[in-house]
């Protein structure tokens, strides 16, 4: 049980246990990744899509590297934001992001797939709400579907502060509608969420599902997931869905997954 009050939410921050091992077991992750790499590196070919891959709050592109390596090693085009560290919807934030959506769009003249971790998860699926012509789906890795709601109240998260610290320079661009709606998110959209995150309470990051909307758990860190093997492959398997075609994803046999996921003997 969570040591935290519970919120207006329903629900509190994830334990202080979980917490304190997040470093830990974030390191864990990273070496199952290394582990796993020949195994998530025979993933199918892609259609050579481009991809655009956002970081977390106060991270930069630099988090991500080794999961863009791997979908670039599958033939797709994996970018990063090139926007520096992620403080957040700042002006220059949401207009740089845009801008990189375009110039995706235009260099092949298809939508764009965009996959976000934690903050970044967030951003992703406010763009594809504003340019659902320019995304083919969105994928989010441990990330909050609404960070306050239309009370004023902020989510509860061990990142909460910090947010908020930053929030005199962001633009009214989060959306505040109940995340349980459908809105206005028309592209596939997937959360991959993790019942151990210790940043982030996993009932935020489950959304509604429908016909184009799921949620896959997991059994990774909140710091991790980015160098997660099994939350990359699923990453490779959401993108190697043929554009408008979009499917469900289906969970792999027992014997894969624990390999991806470091729990093979």
């Amino acid at each position: 049980m969570s040591e935290e009050k519970v919120t207006s939410f329903g629900y509190a921050k994830p334990s202080r246990a979980l917490l304190w091992t997040e470093g830990s077991r974030a390191v864990a992750d990273t070496f199952c990744f290394w582990s796993a790499l020949p195994f998530v590196g025979s993933a199918p070919r892609g259609d050579g899509q481009e991809v655009l891959v956002i970081p977390g709050l106060s991270a930069s592109d630099i988090s991500l590297q080794a999961m863009r390596a791997v979908i670039s090693s599958r033939g797709y085009s994996a970018n990063a934001w090139g926007l520096g560290m992620n403080i957040g919807p700042t002006r220059r934030i949401v207009s740089g992001l845009e801008d990189k959506l375009d110039k995706l769009y235009e260099r092949q003249g298809r939508p764009v797939s965009l996959v976000g971790w934690s903050l970044g998860g967030i951003l992703a699926r406010e763009v594809a709400k504003r340019h659902p012509d320019k995304v083919r789906n969105v994928v989010s890795l441990g990330s909050p579907l609404l960070i306050e709601n239309a009370d004023g109240d902020s989510l509860p998260t061990h990142a909460t502060a910090l947010f908020e610290a930053l929030q005199p320079w962001h633009t009214d661009f989060l959306d505040t509608r109940d995340w349980r709606d459908e809105g206005a998110l028309t592209v596939p959209a997937t959360s991959v969420y993790s019942k151990f995150d210790g940043i982030v309470p996993w009932q935020a990051c489950v959304d509604t599902e429908g016909p184009q909307r799921e949620n896959i758990e997991v059994s990774a860190s909140h710091m991790g997931m980015g160098m997660n093997p099994h939350v990359i492959s699923i990453v490779l398997d959401r993108l190697r869905q043929p554009e408008g075609a979009w499917q469900p994803y289906r969970a792999q046999d027992t014997t894969r997954t624990m390999v991806l996921e470091g729990h093979a003997a």
